[in-house]
């Protein structure tokens, strides 16, 4: 699903779903590119990319130089900052949820302050892992001295700890959205009571009036 908005463009993606992806997209030289992401809480993501820029004599995308850098600004779901930072052509970027819901992730390059673009598009190729898909288990292994039993296990026990998380990031879905139900049906309630207590005062009204108008022409 995707979403425009003034000055940036706006991807929505559902981690719970797809912990791990990969894509590519264009970006001009002062576009933004935003990602929003459900996370569960206390869940690290990592993010790689790389760039390429469109060369009119070639015809096609070539690395870009290493001059080129890209900033990356993450916000979570209280759209507070927990991640702004300027990184090079490639680079790596890491932060942990604190708080489960929707996180933005949005980069832009500094070809302003460079001037390299010319009128150009940049390719980025975005990796992005969540969850346990993050963790490099073989250097685990080769560190922690593992058997190929005991990184198995290691592996269950990493994916048990994820499905948990992404568990409770739906029963807070669910409990909020009840939230919003019952809040949407009392509104609705209290405007069909104050919609009828309006009908009976105008009726009320309208007798009244017609009542005198017609005792004013002694009709009556």
């Amino acid at each position: 699903m995707m979403l425009t908005a003034p000055g940036a463009e706006i991807i929505i993606l559902f981690a719970w779903l797809s912990p791990s992806y990969a894509l590519y997209f264009h970006i001009g030289e002062t576009e933004k590119k935003c990602f929003i992401e459900e996370i569960p809480d206390e869940t690290m993501v990592i993010g790689k990319y790389r760039t390429q820029l469109w060369d009119k004599q070639m015809g096609s995308f070539l690395q870009a130089t290493p001059g080129l850098g890209m900033h990356v600004e993450i916000k979570d779901p209280d759209t507070k900052i927990i991640l702004s930072r300027q990184y090079g052509s490639d680079g790596r970027f890491t932060f942990t949820s604190h708080t489960p819901g929707e996180h933005q992730i949005c980069l832009h390059s500094n070809s302003t302050k460079m001037a390299i673009f010319a009128g150009g598009k940049l390719r980025v190729h975005l990796d992005i892992q969540v969850g346990e898909h993050t963790n490099n288990y073989p250097e685990i292994a080769a560190k922690d001295k593992l058997t190929e039993l005991q990184l198995r296990a290691r592996q269950l026990l990493d994916q048990v700890d994820q499905i948990q998380k992404e568990q409770n990031y739906q029963q807070y879905r669910e409990e909020r959205f009840r939230m919003t139900s019952e809040s949407t049906n009392q509104h609705v309630l209290w405007w069909s009571i104050a919609q009828t207590l309006i009908l009976i005062v105008t009726g009320i009204w309208q007798l009244k009036h017609l009542k005198s108008f017609f005792e004013a022409k002694k009709l009556v």
